[in-house]
């Protein structure tokens, strides 16, 4: 599996934690910044990730910030993308098998690192339910497309949902 990963500044010492993590569990982490704990905002890296998920360049991302809320309200604008902010184990496996999320975020200030390292290694290896929850994400799915995706192709010929 390829895991998108990107934080703010205040999630940059986790983010190579976790890092770490992925290589560790046999899964393929790709860095999406930033290199250093300079301050930076964090939608811009929030919407690197939450692209490369839309797009399927990546299986799934991992987002770090403060509290992990910025991350988790940017990446949700952006189509194909169901990112829920985790803080235990419950919502960690349950954004997995009843949400098929598919971004992960984290609260770099709110988390011990035992912790963290539990919730994403879970989330990892949590696999989707399908059955009704299919249904529900389907339902979602035409929820964003109705509202959130323009019916007149761009310039480049796509529509906003289509994001390639």
């Amino acid at each position: 599996m390829k895991v998108a990963i990107a934080s703010d500044h205040r999630g940059v010492r986790v983010k190579g934690q976790i890092l770490a993590q992925l290589d560790e569990l046999g899964y393929e982490g790709v860095d999406y910044g930033p290199g250093d704990d300079t301050s930076v905002d964090y939608p811009d890296y929030a919407g690197k990730v939450a692209k490369a998920v839309g797009t399927g360049e990546v299986d799934r991302g991992i987002l770090i910030c403060g509290t992990g809320m910025g991350m988790c309200i940017t990446a949700n604008k952006f189509p194909k993308v169901r990112a829920v902010s985790c803080h235990d184990d419950v919502t960690a496996e349950y954004s997995r098998r009843h949400n098929d999320a598919n971004i992960m975020c984290l609260s770099a200030d709110m988390l011990g690192d035992r912790l963290l390292g539990r919730i994403v290694d879970l989330w990892l290896k949590t696999e989707f339910e399908g059955g009704r929850h299919q249904r529900r994400i389907e339902k979602i799915s035409d929820i964003e497309h109705k509202y959130c995706c323009s019916e007149t192709p761009s310039e480049a010929g796509k529509t906003s949902c289509d994001m390639t």
